[in-house]
């Protein structure tokens, strides 16, 4: 019981370093108020609504009139930590002992232990010259 519950409190951990160390964004694409698109990986699609900007050649006579679109983009950002990553090129001979201590036995925590289980169904005592017993007189009651 106490194996598994060290298993699993090492997984919980490394999943709990994995999640404060990963950054993510999500881009969202509105339409009004309603979302259209959101995306984990890249720019979101466009709806096909937004307004186009169109370059006229100002005249004296001609107005401009900017429309304003209904679309709109949205961007979340989560950071990560950056300040766990180790050093490693300066250590000292105590350093690398103690890591190399520490590796050997957590890795044989996790080791599955084979139990010798030798059986001898299969062997035939040797033949019986004399009953050493007999000769000696000796009994168990």
């Amino acid at each position: 019981m106490k194996q598994v519950f060290n298993q699993i409190m090492a997984v919980l951990m490394a999943f709990v370093v994995l999640c404060t160390t990963m950054s993510f964004t999500v881009n969202m694409h509105y339409c009004g108020d309603t979302l259209v698109d959101y995306s984990l990986t890249n720019h979101t699609k466009s709806c096909g609504m937004e307004v186009k900007q169109v370059k006229k050649i100002p005249s004296a006579c001609d107005t401009m009139v900017n429309a304003k679109s209904c679309c709109s983009d949205k961007t979340i950002s989560a950071k990560a930590q950056d300040d766990l990553k180790p050093v490693f090129h300066s250590l000292d001979l105590k350093q690398q002992l103690l890591a190399v201590t520490f590796l050997y036995s957590y890795v044989s925590i996790f080791s599955l232990e084979t139990l010798d289980t030798t059986s001898y169904t299969a062997y035939s005592p040797p033949t019986l010259i004399r009953d050493i017993q007999t000769l000696d007189q000796v009994f168990i009651i």
